[in-house]
Formats: C-alpha cells, sequence, structure tokens
C-alpha cells in the first residue's frame, strides 16, 4: 500500500509502525535474545519455584528469572510499585530504548495502552496473607495503589512522562493484543502521535494459580514440565501458566520515515469480536474467532489467500485448539492447511494478557527474518484438524501475517501486519 488512501476509507488518517518492542519473556528478556532462544528450541517450563505447588493438581509455570527492576526502574518508582507495574515499566523503557523514542518534554500527544487479564491480584493475594498472618499493620502501604489493572499505564505514564490517553484493559487472555488495537486506532485516527501499547502479567500466587486448577484449565504434566504445553497436538490437556511482559512503540509512518526509525513493521488492521456463548468454554463453531480475524483483514484492505502467514493464539487446551482450527477453516477455506502456521506457547507458557503481545513480537520477527518459529511439542494434530503448524520451523518471507488471541468471556482479537520498506 504506497499511500494512506486505504485508512482514508476506513476513517483513519495515518499507517501505523512499530518502530520499538520490549519484551520481558521467560525464555529471554529483550527480543534479541527472546528470538534467538525462541529459535534455539528453548523452553522455559519448569516447576514452580514462586511458592510450593504440592496441594495443587498442576506444579508447572513458566518463570521469567532474570529480571532485575533496578535495571529498569528509578529507586523511588521500584519502592511503590509491585511485580506487575515494575514488568510494564521495564518493558516499556526497553520499548524506547528499542525505537530511540524521545518524549523530548512533550507527552501530551503520546498514549498508553496496556492490556493485562488479572492486574496486581497477586499482590493483593500475597499481602492478603500477611494481614491474617500479622494483621493490618503488616500490609504495604503500596497495596492500594498496585491491585488495579492500571497501575501499569500509570507507573509507566509517571516513568518516563507521557500524558496522553491512558488506557488499561483486562479482558482476559486477548488484553494484550486488544490493548495493541486500541493503540493503533488511536496513532491512526490522530487522538495520539504515538502510543506505548502491550500487554503485562504477573499472576503467579497461590490464589490466582490454584483459580486456575479449580476450572481444570492447566497441563497436570508434572513429571515432564518441558513438554507439558503442546499447541495442537492431539495429547495436550491444557495450558502452562506464565508471566511477563510485551511492550511496543507504535508511531505514525510519516514520523518515523523523518526521523529514519527502524521500522519493524506496520499494524494494518485490527479486529475484535465475543463469542456471546459461555465465560470459560469457546463457542464450538469458531465463528466469531474467525469474525475478528475477517475484520482485521478488511480493515487492512488484505484478502484471506494474500495472508502468508499465521502466529495461533494455540493456548494448548483440548477446546480452545479445537475451536481455533475450525476457525481457520472459516476464515481461509480449504487453504487454512496450506498457510504456514505457528504455535509457541510451547516454550514461553501462557502469560494470559501478555502474551498476544510476545505472539506479536514473533510475528514481526519472523517478517524481518524470513524465519516461521516451530510448533514445539507436537507430535500429531487430530486427524480432523483444518490446519498442520508444523513441528519445525520454516523458511518463509511472509510479508503479510495476521496474529490472533482468544481469552476468557469469549473475547477474539486479531492484529494484521504487513512488512513494509524503510524509504
Amino acid at each position: 500500500m504506497a499511500s494512506g488512501a486505504q485508512h482514508s476509507r476506513n476513517g483513519l488518517s495515518h499507517r501505523v509502525v512499530i518502530t520499538g518492542m520490549g519484551l520481558i519473556t521467560p525464555i529471554g528478556i529483550g527480543h534479541q535474545r527472546f528470538w534467538e532462544n525462541l529459535r534455539a528450541g528453548a523452553i522455559g517450563v519448569r516447576r514452580l519455584t514462586r511458592f510450593d505447588p504440592e496441594e495443587f493438581p498442576s506444579q508447572m509455570a513458566a518463570e521469567v528469572e532474570d529480571f532485575d527492576p533496578s535495571d529498569y526502574l528509578s529507586p523511588k518508582r521500584r519502592k511503590w510499585t509491585d511485580r506487575y507495574a515494575q514488568f510494564a515499566v521495564g518493558a516499556a523503557r526497553l520499548a524506547l530504548d528499542d525505537a530511540g523514542f524521545s518524549v523530548n518534554g512533550n507527552g501530551n500527544d503520546v498514549s498508553v495502552f496496556v492490556g493485562s487479564a488479572l492486574g496486581g491480584l497477586a499482590y493483593a493475594d500475597e499481602q492478603y496473607r500477611l494481614y491474617n498472618e500479622h494483621g493490618l499493620g503488616a500490609v504495604r502501604p503500596l497495596l492500594a495503589i498496585s491491585v488495579f489493572g492500571g497501575a501499569s499505564t500509570s507507573n509507566i505514564s509517571l516513568e518516563f512522562g507521557l500524558s496522553g490517553h491512558n488506557v488499561a484493559n483486562a479482558n482476559s487472555c486477548a488484553s494484550g493484543a486488544v490493548a495493541i488495537g486500541q493503540a493503533f486506532q488511536a496513532v491512526a485516527r490522530g487522538d495520539a502521535r504515538a502510543a506505548l501499547a502491550g500487554g503485562v502479567e504477573a499472576p503467579l500466587s497461590p490464589l490466582i494459580y490454584g483459580a486456575f486448577t479449580v476450572i481444570n484449565a492447566m497441563s497436570t504434566r508434572n513429571a515432564d514440565p518441558k513438554r507439558a504445553s503442546r499447541p495442537f497436538d492431539r495429547e495436550r490437556d491444557g495450558f502452562v501458566m506464565a508471566e511477563g511482559a510485551g511492550i511496543f512503540v507504535l508511531e505514525r509512518l510519516e514520523d518515523a520515515l523523518r526521523r529514519d526509525a527502524r521500522i519493524y513493521g506496520e499494524i494494518a488492521g485490527f479486529g475484535l469480536s465475543n463469542d456471546a456463548y459461555h465465560m470459560s468454554a469457546p463457542r464450538p463453531d469458531g465463528t466469531q474467532v474467525a469474525r475478528a480475524m475477517r475484520e482485521a483483514l478488511d480493515q487492512a484492505a488484505i484478502l484471506p489467500d494474500e495472508v502468508e502467514a499465521i502466529n495461533a493464539h494455540g493456548s494448548s487446551t483440548p477446546l480452545g485448539d479445537r475451536t481455533e482450527a475450525v476457525a481457520y477453516h472459516h476464515a481461509f477455506g480449504s487453504s487454512a492447511a496450506a498457510i504456514p502456521i505457528s504455535a509457541t506457547k510451547g516454550q514461553h507458557g501462557h502469560a494470559l494478557g501478555a502474551t498476544g503481545a510476545w505472539e506479536l513480537g514473533i510475528s514481526l520477527l519472523s517478517m524481518e527474518h524470513g524465519i516461521i518459529p516451530a510448533t514445539a511439542n507436537l507430535t500429531r494434530t487430530e486427524d480432523d484438524c483444518a490446519i498442520q503448524p508444523s513441528a519445525e520451523e520454516i523458511e518463509c518471507r511472509a510479508r503479510i501475517v495476521l496474529s490472533n488471541s482468544s481469552g476468557f468471556g469469549g473475547i477474539n482479537a486479531a492484529l494484521a501486519v504487513r512488512a513494509i520498506d524503510n524509504a
């Protein structure tokens, strides 16, 4: 697309590109290390160490082991934040540094959009236990300013002096993708000249973790943690919970070109739908997942047969993966099986609201490097599966990639991205 004409027809005035990535994940901090470890087959899943998981049927997680908040936050900010907000500020700093983006004292038109399924609830769980054991005097004063989802966006804004739109959403496992889609729309409309957007999750506490085991959502393959998360594999038995963050710098194309910024890709379309079916089970026919994909492609003026690769949600749950595969059949017909598809949660786990951001990063890096990552732990799909993810990485110079996310409450989000020449 050589001009902004298509965006104008959609009521959008600007093309929007990503110029910075900040990834904090169980298989690496920073997008370069993350990508290298992803390609090397690194798996960040192991027995949970944040607390003793012995009482739970699931006992694994993908933890971020090498995050030091002092590397990213000022001493004052560290004192008044929990792990959730620290992940958010850390990933935002990585993204800004990667983009070479400077606010220059004018943060009024730089916005912040962050999604998280659970916000600071794990910290609240920790403080509640202290309250039960030692009384109110043991509760840290920062609890009141940490539990709400907006602690992420607010601390990012405070740390970097950003006073534009500030929006936190809690749209379950789709929340990171939703935040990026909302930021794309805001910059494209002209509501902001730039935005920081993505997802953050720090869910590893006994109550939060236990809540997901109660509903049998997580894998119980405790004897073999590295093979527990198995997207689209016929032996999958649930997801593996993870923690981390992914934040991006979104800018108007003309601004990025003017400052000769590195451009990872253009966000060309965003789709959003709801199953309106069940709080924890996906709509079996996959029609609303397909609708979100079609909306993203329609907004981008991309035909289904122009999509060259897909980064799937692929949560590794029996119902979720089956429904997603059906949705691809609705969206792409019989050609769905021929599209290169990767589902990477077998390596980095499922960080709920943050994972859609990681997977957008993977989509962009796939375009840059001409590699579709492998789907780890995939030995055989179900016989009637409409798609065929590869257990090996694929060389593919894709220039149009679709990234999908879905979550509890039936929320579905899709982001269409395309490569763009820095010219």
